[in-house]
């Protein structure tokens, strides 16, 4: 789950990071208003949508009058903004973050997330802040800096002050630089966050170091520990089939493919998608219904998979471990009566009970392509999505 940048700037200081002064605001005339008490000659308005990017494409101005705070305001709230995280669709603009000006001397970059590899949680910094992070860790690795925390100890201060250094934080503002690295981590830690990002920390003129944005990601399976976090959850920035996916236990990611797929259980699905990228095709979404599916749950995918007018086939890949092929196809068959199915459907079933579940679907009087194996499967349902345009 994501939040808005303002979201996170509460969050951090709660752990005693410093972030400029700002108002979230959902109007126009509240952005006017807040910078008013915002005072001070500078403000910048700010669209908030979960994206990076948003200065490039212009979801991010300085206004140096409330006449300019209004106008920005203006063109900013409702556009549909478009970043290199949006997609070419972008996403619509329904919040803004009306924030006092700051006197940026350094822009820096700090990161904290979980590391696969070492089963530690990573603290990250660089010194080129305010830039595209993928590209400085693609052109110049050696410009990010880590440090590999053991959760029994925390961020120690040695290491923080090393990792500021590193990134250019100059001697007399170690000390805030240190406050903010622990602070972060904490953070990151106590929410049980996926990543918590500031980009850019900043260095001003009289030496602060100051958060002037903030990214968090967070476990979607910890949730549940967090309903103070659940509450910042913004469905308007969330893909509406994705919303309802959930709603069923559904594990569901819209992609820009055209073959839909319904898979049990997460490595498969990739692999399904892998299979069909393979054959020339493409998938149009993820789709995991877990080891208990249901009728129901079965029924809901399609509805969900359908929902997309880009789906020209269905590849369903079940192996039946804990879920039986028998229960899957008394489901695929129900769901696809149903929706009243109107694309090809091809389906391919190993393991528990795999015989009467290819009964089922045969015996049905439905148009389902069988296949035996995932290459076969794959290959078929690539033909099929040709032969229906």
């Amino acid at each position: 789950m994501k939040i808005h940048e303002y979201q996170g700037k509460e969050i951090l200081r709660r752990y005693h990071v410093a972030v400029p002064r700002g108002i979230p605001c959902f109007s126009v005339d509240e952005a006017v208003s807040a910078a008013g008490k915002l005072g001070g000659p500078v403000w910048v308005v700010k669209a908030q949508i979960h994206a990076g990017g948003r200065g490039k494409g212009g979801g991010v101005k300085v206004a140096k009058s409330l006449d300019e705070v209004k106008t920005y305001a203006n063109q900013i709230m409702g556009m549909q903004l478009v970043t290199h995280q949006t997609g070419s669709s972008g996403q619509k603009v329904r919040r803004l973050l009306i924030e006092e000006g700051a006197d940026i001397q350094k822009e820096l970059y700090v990161a904290v997330v979980t590391d696969r590899v070492s089963q530690k949680v990573c603290v990250m910094g660089s010194s080129e802040g305010g830039m595209d992070i993928e590209e400085v860790a693609a052109s110049h690795p050696e410009k990010i800096h880590k440090v590999f925390v053991d959760p029994a100890t925390g961020l120690t201060d040695a290491d923080a002050d090393a990792l500021a250094s590193k990134i250019g934080v100059p001697a007399a503002s170690i000390p805030q630089a240190r406050a903010v690295l622990q602070g972060l981590y904490q953070a990151f830690w106590d929410t049980d966050a996926a990543l918590a990002e500031i980009n850019p920390l900043i260095l001003t003129g009289d030496g602060k170091v100051i958060a002037l944005d903030a990214k968090w990601n967070f476990d979607s399976n910890a949730l549940f520990r967090h309903p103070e976090i659940l509450e910042m959850r913004d469905l308007d920035e969330e893909d509406p089939a994705e919303i309802e996916a959930s709603k069923f236990d559904l594990a569901y990611i819209q992609l820009d493919g055209n073959i839909g797929c319904l898979v049990n259980g997460a490595g498969l699905a990739m692999a399904t998608m892998d299979t069909i990228k393979l054959f020339g095709g493409e998938p149009a979404n993820f789709l995991d219904v877990g080891g208990g599916a249901t009728t129901e749950k079965v029924t809901e995918a399609f509805k969900i998979m359908l929902s997309n007018p880009k789906v020209e086939a269905i590849l369903v890949n079940i192996f039946g471990g804990i879920m039986r092929c028998d229960v899957i196809a008394e489901g695929v068959v129900s769901a696809s009566r149903a929706v009243g199915l109107k694309v090809p459907l091809v389906v391919r079933m190993k393991g528990t009970n795999e015989d009467l579940g290819k009964k089922i679907l045969a015996d049905s009087g439905l148009p389902i392509i069988s296949a035996n194996t995932m290459a076969e499967a794959a290959e078929r349902v690539v033909a099929a999505a040709a032969g229906k345009r």
